[in-house]
């Protein structure tokens, strides 16, 4: 009888088969998530998290001259956001006096950073952006007083002056 390597019984064999087909699955499972963009290159088949979460783009902007109001600039800002700004049936008197005032000339320019980052250092710490994202729609609540007042406190650093006697 002729003894043949690729005989079931050896067990060199068999350790080789069950090799293979553990390589072939695994590299199988590694296409199924990552694509292969270059020679040892891999990317991954998962969106960016700028796509999928749209307020975290990061874009620098400068706003046009024609935008005077904090409430045009945050339109501006939502234009191809995929987010849009509440009605204004929907927003409190305050976050309607808030679109009403004029944009800071520190604000004409703004980034790099995230479009959600743009759109609080806009209306400020006086209030907390709301996002719904069911809707896509975003609008602004007044923070509490209180949690106005805690974000001014700082920590105050006392010095003290040691006087030598001699």
């Amino acid at each position: 009888m002729k003894k043949t390597i690729l005989n079931p019984t050896n067990p060199v064999t068999a350790i080789a088969i069950c090799i293979a087909g553990i390589c072939t699955v695994t590299s199988v499972n590694l296409q199924a998530k990552e694509l292969q963009v270059g020679r040892y290159s891999l990317l991954a088949a998962t969106p960016t998290e700028a796509q999928a979460e749209l307020l975290a783009t990061t874009m620098t902007v400068r706003f046009p001259e024609r935008i005077q109001t904090v409430g045009e600039s945050v339109r501006y800002l939502l234009q191809r956001s995929g987010y849009r700004l509440a009605t204004a049936e929907s927003i409190g008197p305050d976050t309607a006096a808030l679109f009403s005032l004029p944009l800071p000339a520190v604000h004409r320019s703004l980034g790099p950073m995230t479009i959600r980052a743009a759109l609080e250092t806009l209306a400020g710490p006086a209030f907390h952006l709301v996002q719904d994202p069911v809707h896509r729609l975003v609008t602004y609540e007044r923070c509490d007083k209180r949690e106005i007042a805690l974000q001014d406190i700082e920590p105050s650093i006392e010095l003290e002056v040691v006087q030598d006697d001699n």
